[in-house]
């Protein structure tokens, strides 16, 4: 029998040039993405949100299962798509920043997350669509994929992130009229899960500690591989601050 092979996952982009072309994507995608968004916001209008009626998930009725991965990209108004808009684009830019294919993978399983949770938990009269989901998704995946990546930088954007808008965490809770808390609950749950999923998995530096001695010429002193200085100084270097 032939050997059998596996691809190993993609590495997280960490030099300069992979971070900027990476980010050039990114906003594409995204404007892409609320291109889409709009447009069937429009077609949407004119037919009176027949759209959202038709492909909105409800809670146990089997026949809107599929439609999961399409509520989200729909909405109940101009009011509803305009509160969405902002926080979509730019948490979805810093979900997408460090590769847009993870990215692509990261938003099926949040809409999964968030329409699954709907669909079990939710009342069966209430019919659900919105990209709130994806924005508290996003907003999860970013607050806490630089602790599971290793990554300073994302880190420091996470605590930034999750302290700017931790306010948003007062409609994933019950008690919101209209606001479908399950969908963004389980649109947090699902960035959070999906950090983990598609984290670095490139193995650690083998970690031997101390600062190497100075040079014969008297260059700067610099931390072993593996310090917890090193992987500052990487940071710094990467961002050309070095």
């Amino acid at each position: 029998m032939g050997a059998l092979k596996k691809d190993r996952p993609a590495a997280v982009p960490t030099s300069p040039e992979q971070m900027i072309a990476e980010a050039r994507k990114a906003f594409f995608v995204m404007f892409g993405l609320l291109a889409v968004v709009w447009l069937l916001q429009l077609a949407n209008y004119s037919d009176h949100y027949a759209f959202s009626r038709d492909h909105a998930v409800v809670s146990g009725d089997v026949g809107t299962l599929p439609d999961i991965l399409v509520a989200p990209l729909l909405h109940w108004s101009w009011a509803h798509i305009e509160s969405n808009s902002g926080p979509l684009f730019v948490f979805g830019f810093l979900a997408a920043y460090r590769g847009v294919v993870r990215f692509l993978g990261l938003t099926l399983l949040i809409a999964a997350s968030s329409g699954l949770v709907v669909w079990f938990f939710e009342r069966g009269d209430v019919a659900t669509v919105g990209a709130s989901g994806l924005i508290f998704g996003y907003l999860g995946y970013v607050v806490v994929r630089g602790l599971f990546d290793r990554h300073l930088i994302d880190t420091l954007i996470g605590i930034v992130m999750g302290a700017s808008f931790a306010y948003l965490l007062t409609v994933a809770v019950p008690g919101t009229p209209g606001v479908s808390w399950l969908g963004h609950l389980g649109g947090l749950l699902g960035g959070v899960a999906g950090a983990w999923l598609f984290r670095d998995r490139r193995a650690p530096r083998a970690a031997t500690g101390g600062i190497a001695p100075r040079t014969a010429a008297g260059g700067s002193a610099q931390p072993r591989p593996g310090s917890p200085r090193a992987d500052l100084y990487k940071e710094l270097d990467d961002l050309g601050l070095l």
